[in-house]
């Protein structure tokens, strides 16, 4: 299989499958970039301009093939607490926009001090706890979208108050706007378990909006509901201007939280799409995160200096280009390409798009973040991993995101000491590597090999050349945790598939804490005492 040239050779090799991907991937990310944006309380239009230039400008600096740059569902939580924590409204989007533009420079410096790695850092566990987290967040906020309440109903509650409310919303919802929002929801919800070879090509988000809009017009929307029950976004050329203020700076310590926020879990998700995306390439290619995070660093500045939200490799739309055939990064060109031209042209019809769909698109995507499946999938790896899962969850909920990362880091630190990691494994990986003239290579891992040292065996493991025989021994280790065991299971896979072979051993005086192949692995005393 021929691997497609890179850069303008590869416009002119692919650009037909590369513009066929990019168009249907624009019709995935029209309307949810605008659900996005008005979810995070930032005007509808900005997201579309997050998905223009995460297209057009971004990919020609990206270092990934395949993934689409755009508003990101994950982000709704920190953008719209950016906004709300600076003032609300029009004042609170602008001072957002100021923590967004440092955040999109340090995102740079993370690309040229080769910090790509920093997703491997961050406990499996807590980031999947997180990303439920979120999707219980947007669910929270999407419902009274969906029953078309007034939004003052909803204003300033938190995710549990909005939970507890629901009864309230439904006692008030909107019947004409709530039946076109319920629909759209079965559509989204019931258009994956469509098998034909054909029909499941065509997005649901597509058929939301032929339902959708329709309904709108046939039901008169535009006289006989309230004004908050279609989308409006006014005119492109009008509204591209400088909008940052960075006026936010005299709130210092509301400015670093959000920098960090914005920089550590837009970069997080990034990284963790890129990665995914890159499993699903047919061609096999592996991305240079490190320049994958200067691009988007470099969309992120100018995003917000313009007034769009964060931007990052979005891994359901890029998962699509995946499956309609792109080849190169030229199709996520093609996609922002589109979306231009469409706002430019065709702004009447995106506002016939009633708010009941987009909220019924985002619930969509609330639910596929925390699913039962999603618990169902921890505690099968063991109870302490749904522990951390559940404790990143609650803490998220309770306050914000930087605090449910940070408890679950910590009780994962706290379970480790618990289980006889030694303290001064925690982060340094003591690894001994030596090979012979016959290309085998041995590495004798000893004390821990955590999520927290990970990164030092990642490096020793990446230094070995492809095609020999490695051997991974982890005989002289107290514990070796879930996330340790999953990243060897990517390692050994990959290297595998790169012509060399790969023997874990070692792991025969361990006592997995679960029945799960990916489970903690840990010492028994007894081999510890002898």
């Amino acid at each position: 299989m021929n691997v497609p040239a890179d850069g303008l050779a590869g416009l002119q090799q692919n650009w037909s499958a590369d513009a066929t991907s990019g168009f249907i991937v624009f019709l995935l990310a029209l309307p949810l970039s605008l659900g996005i944006a008005k979810a995070s309380d930032f005007p509808p239009l900005m997201g579309l301009i997050t998905a223009i230039i995460g297209g057009i400008v971004v990919s020609l600096f990206a270092g990934s093939p395949l993934t689409i740059k755009g508003p990101a569902a994950g982000l709704i939580v920190i953008v719209a607490g950016a906004v709300a924590d600076f003032g609300g409204g029009e004042t609170g989007w602008h001072l957002a926009l100021g923590a967004m533009v440092v955040a999109g420079v340090i995102q740079i410096l993370f690309g040229f001090f080769k910090l790509g790695r920093l997703a491997d850092f961050f406990p499996l566990s807590a980031i999947h706890g997180m990303l439920a987290a979120i999707g219980m967040i947007i669910i929270a906020k999407q419902i009274p979208v969906l029953l078309d309440v007034d939004p003052a109903m909803a204003k300033g509650k938190d995710p549990f108050e909005l939970f507890a409310a629901i009864p309230a919303f439904i006692a008030h919802y909107d019947w004409k706007a709530t039946f076109v929002g319920v629909v759209s929801l079965a559509i989204m919800m019931g258009w994956p378990y469509v098998k034909h070879p054909v029909l499941k090509k065509i997005p649901a988000s597509l058929l939301v909006l032929a339902f959708a809009i329709p309904a709108a017009l046939i039901m008169d929307f535009q006289h006989t509901e309230p004004a908050y029950a279609l989308v409006h976004i006014g005119n492109l050329l009008e509204n591209i201007k400088v909008n940052v203020d960075f006026g936010g700076i005299a709130q210092m310590g509301v400015f670093v939280k959000y920098v960090v926020m914005f920089a550590l879990v837009g970069t997080l998700e990034a990284l963790l799409t890129v990665k995914a995306i890159d499993m699903l390439d047919p061609f096999k290619r592996k991305s240079d995160s490190n320049k994958d995070l200067i691009a988007l660093g470099i969309g992120n500045t100018f995003t917000a200096i313009f007034g769009g939200l964060p931007m990052i490799s979005e891994v359901a739309r890029s998962s699509a280009n995946v499956n309609n055939g792109a080849k190169t990064r030229w199709a996520n060109f093609f996609h922002g390409f589109f979306m231009l031209a469409f706002v430019l042209l065709a702004v009447r019809y995106i506002e016939m798009i009633p708010n009941t769909a987009l909220a019924a698109m985002l619930i969509s995507v609330g639910i596929k973040l925390a699913h039962p499946r999603e618990f169902i999938h921890i505690f099968q790896i063991g109870k302490e991993q749904l522990a951390i899962f559940l404790v990143t969850i609650f803490f998220t909920l309770y306050e914000d995101l930087l605090v449910g990362i940070g408890a679950g880091i910590a009780l994962k630190f706290a379970l480790h000491i618990l289980h006889g990691a030694p303290v001064s494994a925690l982060f340094k990986i003591p690894a001994l590597v030596s090979f012979d003239e016959n290309d085998n290579y041995l590495i004798e891992v000893q004390k821990a090999a955590l999520f927290s040292n990970w990164l030092g065996l990642k490096a020793k493991l990446e230094a070995i050349p492809a095609h020999m025989h490695v051997t991974i021994d982890l005989s002289k280790t107290r514990l070796v945790d879930h996330s340790v065991m999953e990243n060897l299971h990517h390692f050994e896979h990959d290297y595998i598939a790169a012509g060399g072979t790969v023997i874990l051993t070692g792991l025969d005086e361990h006592k997995p804490l679960s029945n799960h192949k990916l489970a903690v692995r840990k010492k028994n005393k007894k081999a510890i005492t002898a």
